[in-house]
C-alpha cells in the first residue's frame, strides 16, 4: 500500500490560519491534494493531466 507524502505548496501563506494546501506526487498514476490544517481531513486525487490541466488554468 502506498502512502502520500504531501509538500506544502510554496504559493501558501505563512500565516497559522492561512490558505495552505499540500500537494503529494509520490504515488504512480496519481497526484493528491490536501487541506494542510486539516491533515486527516478530505484528500482529493487526481490523475497527473488533470492536476496539470488545473494548475494551468490557475
Amino acid at each position: 500500500m502506498h502512502y502520500f507524502e504531501f509538500t506544502k505548496s510554496t504559493y501558501s501563506s505563512g500565516e497559522p490560519h492561512g490558505e495552505c494546501v499540500e500537494v503529494a506526487r509520490n504515488v504512480p498514476g496519481t497526484v493528491a491534494v490536501r487541506d494542510s490544517k486539516d491533515v486527516y481531513g478530505s484528500i482529493i486525487r487526481l490523475t497527473p493531466t488533470s492536476w496539470a490541466t488545473f494548475t494551468r488554468d490557475l
